[in-house]
């Protein structure tokens, strides 16, 4: 009983450092961060941005193991969302930035005349799938 614990422990802190390590070098080998400064004029506080992505993985890894209950007012939840939801768009759009995945759809879908409309398709599609989540939530 005790070495099945043991290789369970064993195995799962492998799997966290195997997925862990490949998240901070798909971060690293795209410079996402360092392009996230740049489009938002912020590059004194890329320390903070690093922390952030640190203790939002971190966060989010003990929140998904264990039974995790938020209860906070929702005056306080709202402006919290919108942050994060800030801060999840400005990494989604330097990523985007990194790997130029705008220009190179837009010519293989024959939009290149309409990359704008492309652009609200997604941000309006993203917006309403979010919508659609969180207004008819089924937990599994």
């Amino acid at each position: 009983m005790t070495i099945s614990i043991l290789f369970v422990i064993f195995v799962g802190f492998a799997g966290g450092l195997a997925v862990g390590s490949g998240f901070v070098a798909f971060l690293t080998v795209l410079g996402v961060i360092p392009r996230l400064t740049q489009l938002s004029k912020t590059m004194k506080m890329i320390h903070s941005y690093e922390w952030a992505v640190v203790t939002g993985a971190v966060g989010g890894t003990v929140a998904s193991l264990t039974s995790f209950q938020l209860s906070i007012n929702a005056f306080v939840l709202i402006p919290l969302g919108l942050a994060c939801g800030t801060f999840v768009g400005l990494l989604a759009a330097a990523l985007t930035e990194v790997l130029n995945v705008l220009p190179i759809l837009s010519k293989r879908v024959g939009v290149d005349d309409r990359i704008v409309i492309l652009l609200m398709a997604i941000v309006l599609g993203k917006v309403l799938g979010s919508l659609f989540h969180w207004i008819y939530y089924v937990d599994l």
